[in-house]
Order: C-alpha cells, then sequence, then structure tokens
C-alpha cells in the first residue's frame, strides 16, 4: 500500500470522506477518476484476462474442495 488508497464506486463521492479515511489510518487517499464507472471497468479487465488475475482473486469456502 505505497501508493495509498483509491475510493472507487458511489459512496467515493461521499463529501470529505477521503479525508477522514486519511486522518484515519494516514495513508494518502484520493478518489478514481470517474469513480461510478470505474469498477465495472475493472472487472471488466479481470473477466477479459481471467486466466493472467486468477491467481490473485480471493477464494471463499464455496470454493474448496470438500472432503
Amino acid at each position: 500500500m505505497e501508493a495509498g488508497i483509491c475510493l472507487a464506486g458511489g459512496g467515493a463521492q461521499i463529501r470529505g470522506l477521503g479525508e477522514r479515511i486519511e486522518d484515519a489510518v494516514k495513508m494518502r487517499v484520493w478518489v478514481a477518476e470517474d469513480p461510478m464507472t470505474c469498477v465495472a471497468r475493472g472487472a471488466g479487465r479481470v473477466l477479459e484476462d481471467f486466466e493472467y488475475f486468477k491467481e490473485v482473486l480471493a477464494k471463499d469456502d464455496r470454493s474448496r474442495r470438500r472432503v
């Protein structure tokens, strides 16, 4: 987290949220360019190149094999 925290989505537009997070965690916080669509665009990139990203995606209990 060298670069800090990037806020995206609708919550990123809450007035003062970035500053409050910055004060709480003492890290740089900024709002993504076009925060309302960047989450969808990022998800689209993952789907387009799933093989590349699959190793870093979190797995939940449903994806584990049951014995």
